[in-house]
């Protein structure tokens, strides 16, 4: 029956929102018949409901006089149950508010929260009541603690270091016990003074939105503890909180330490599926509200899987468009976020399941809200499927994680590859990037991520181990493209040791010299081990956690990192705005030359020749593209980096006085922070010595010229 006391209200901004003396209630569904707000009490008990008779939009909402900031509630939902066409209405299943901006406590009994018995496709509607298996959503505050100004870092000045909230500081011993693996925790000033004199600018946090594990995880005792299995698109995880109920306080506490410090705060979105699974799954949230509104569904009744995780959410829904664009919104304004990484990106872009369209209706409406258009989109550019694979196809805004880069790079210096590929990587990724107008920013170049081997592990490991997952090792990519130097996993072979070290060392050096955005993965220049696992997606363990025990191996890997970035850093020309395309410099010689070790530009049967494994790359800084922040042209010294991937020493004959008199060393693989043996300038013409597998930078600076 009708609450005589509800008030009409307004159907936006859908969610919970404190106004007049009450709580306005706003909930999408097309199907429904009626709607209930279950208001829930402190001891666990549905203590009243109030049915919402207002409908505007396919939207019911209601304003509730006399609630205030904290009340818990739910929905239950009456509606038609026709598995057939995708209908799953259920009022005995207590539903999470798609828009709730707190979200607590976890999923009970996993039979409470099925929507059906028997079948899921041909049984009936579950007449066990939800209420106690299901988390509640929660009314919350407007406002909190002033998340500072955005630092607005240009993506051609951006490192990104990808981190797991709780992972990066459960073990650090300069947190306090009960802020490790928190918000708080990654707000600490020994954590955020790390990042800065590694020379990090943004980090890139694994999915902090509301997390529920997936059934087959709890019944091996497991958790999803990289987060990609969403409940709550507007509200922080409550679990890296210090303080349960206080995850909106500290989330904007967190992002204010880090812009203080000038670092941007970048959040893993994962709106390509959520929590409940294919039909056979849970129904929590979106499936008991309006299925067909947020699913995509087949002829039958069953949802589409594009992600690999039982659902992909519908792109061309109005009703998601509408979630994922206000979700945004919350979390940049009112949160402080600077941008986003989107997870199995191209599912956002095939409305109704079918081709890729880089103008699909959400990917438009996310680059064109005024906004979203000012923050950092990062695409992971694939789904679950081989349609889906689309590097270098998304809208020029978007800037795209280049898995082409990655396994390019793995391949040069594990010996497998010749340099063709190799060199479009290091200048940009031109072949992807630059036929839609795109920068050459725009490929976020990686070497390792949290999905895969970490850098140690990449060197030494040949397979997966992932045992300890519980998938009888049927889970993570068999092909890792890596090499582990002769020996698999842990060994006391002194020259094995001394051969993974120089690996990871050109990897990392690689990845921060190329043209490009590069991004880290959180612990790798800390020399991290998951002991061979590459998909530890469930442990939330010391086989995930970042180590910050010392050992001469971490500090030394730490010094190359900052030497590296610190090089990328104050050189221009080594992060150049724009793809090269031979222009004359000031000096006279070209923006970029690829020299073969004679010293002599590279040659057609030089680029073709398969058993090549040196390379050097010639950067003119003379006339430099990088700007400063007030548009102003930045000169530079020019840049000749030397690549060798061969198992034997061999001599690079250094290009002639036409490109400059004197190459001053700067950087050598070969040590283990980098410092060059001999520091002393060489004589254009020259040769050097290059040892096995080593990387080499000299500069050349203008004054020669």
């Amino acid at each position: 029956m009708p609450d005589d006391h509800v008030l009409p209200g307004h159907p936006f901004p859908l969610g919970a929102h404190p106004e007049a003396g009450g709580v306005r209630f706003s909930v999408a569904s097309s199907v429904a018949d009626a709607v209930e707000l279950c208001l829930i009490g402190e001891d666990g008990s549905e203590r009243r409901r109030v049915e919402l008779t207002e409908r505007t939009f396919g939207i019911w909402h209601g304003l509730v006089p006399g609630i205030t900031p904290g009340q818990r509630y739910g929905y239950r939902v009456h509606g038609p149950y026709e598995p057939s066409r995708g209908l799953r209405c259920n009022p005995a299943k207590l539903l999470v508010d798609p828009y709730a901006r707190r979200i607590s406590g976890t999923v009970g009994d996993p039979r409470a929260v099925l929507g059906y018995e028997g079948d899921p496709m041909g049984g009936r509607p579950s007449t066990i009541d939800s209420l106690g298996h299901v988390p509640l959503s929660v009314v919350t505050s407007p406002g909190g603690v002033d998340t500072g100004v955005k630092p607005e870092t240009p993506f051609g000045e951006t490192v990104i270091y990808e981190l797991h909230v709780r992972g990066f500081t459960r073990l650090h011993p300069e947190v306090p016990e009960h802020q490790r693996g928190t918000y708080l925790g990654l707000a600490h000033p020994a954590v955020i003074d790390y990042l800065v004199r590694l020379g990090i600018t943004a980090v890139e946090l694994l999915p902090v939105h509301t997390i529920a594990d997936e059934p087959s995880l709890r019944k091996r005792g497991m958790a999803n503890y990289w987060g990609y299995s969403t409940l709550g698109f507007h509200a922080p995880h409550e679990a890296y909180a210090s303080e349960p109920g206080r995850e909106i306080a500290e989330f904007r506490t967190m992002v204010a330490a880090l812009h203080a410090a000038g670092i941007e705060v970048i959040l893993d979105v994962v709106f390509n599926h959520t929590c409940e699974g294919s039909v056979a799954g849970p129904t929590l949230s979106w499936r008991g509200f309006d299925a067909p509104a947020y699913y995509l569904h087949d002829r039958n009744g069953a949802t589409v899987d594009l992600t690999g995780c039982g659902n992909t959410l519908n792109p061309g829904s109005l009703t998601v468009v509408r979630l994922v664009t206000d979700s945004l919104r919350y979390f940049a304004n009112e949160l402080g976020v600077d941008g986003f990484r989107f997870d199995l990106a191209s599912a956002l872009g095939r409305p109704r399941g079918g081709w890729f369209d880089q103008d699909s209706a959400l990917l438009t409406a996310m680059t064109v809200d005024p906004t979203l258009a000012q923050c950092k989109l990062i695409a992971e550019p694939w789904d679950a499927t081989a349609d889906g694979y689309r590097v270098g196809g998304f809208a020029p805004q978007w800037t795209e994680w280049n898995d082409r880069f990655r396994d390019g790079v793995r391949d040069f210096w594990r010996g497998a590859v010749d340099v063709r590929d190799l060199a479009y990587r290091l200048s940009g990724s031109e072949d992807l990037y630059a036929a839609n107008t795109r920068r050459p920013w725009a490929s976020i170049n990686f070497v390792t991520a949290h999905d895969g081997f970490t850098l140690r592990d990449l060197v030494s490991y040949n397979e997966k181990h992932n045992e300890a997952n519980g998938e009888r090792g049927r889970d993570g990519a068999d092909f890792n493209r890596s090499w582990n130097c002769g020996v698999e996993g842990p060994t006391t072979d002194p020259e094995v040791l001394a051969l993974r070290d120089r690996q990871a060392r050109n990897l990392l050096a690689t990845l921060l010299l190329a043209t490009g955005t590069p991004m880290l993965t959180a612990g790798d220049e800390r020399w991290r081990t998951q002991g061979g696992n590459n998909n530890p997606y469930c442990l939330d363990d010391e086989t995930s956690w970042v180590s910050w025990e010392p050992s001469p191996q971490a500090e030394d890997l730490i010094a190359f990192t900052r030497k590296v970035i610190a090089l990328r850093v104050g050189s221009p020309a080594l992060r150049q705005p724009e793809f090269f395309d031979g222009r004359p410099s000031h000096s006279g010689t070209p923006d970029l030359v690829w020299f073969s070790p004679r010293g002599e530009p590279m040659t057609d049967h030089d680029w073709f020749d398969e058993k090549r494994r040196t390379l050097g790359m010639w950067l003119d800084g003379s006339t430099s593209l990088s700007r400063d922040r007030s548009g102003e042209l930045i000169p530079d010294d020019s840049w000749l980096v030397i690549l060798h991937a061969g198992d034997r020493p061999t001599e690079m004959t250094l290009p002639d006085a036409g490109f400059g008199e004197l190459y001053v060393p700067v950087l050598d693989s070969g040590t283990p922070r980098g410092e060059p043996v001999d520091i002393r300038p060489v004589d254009a013409g020259k040769s050097v010595a290059v040892p096995a597998r080593t990387l080499l930078v000299f500069r050349v600076p203008r004054t020669t010229r």
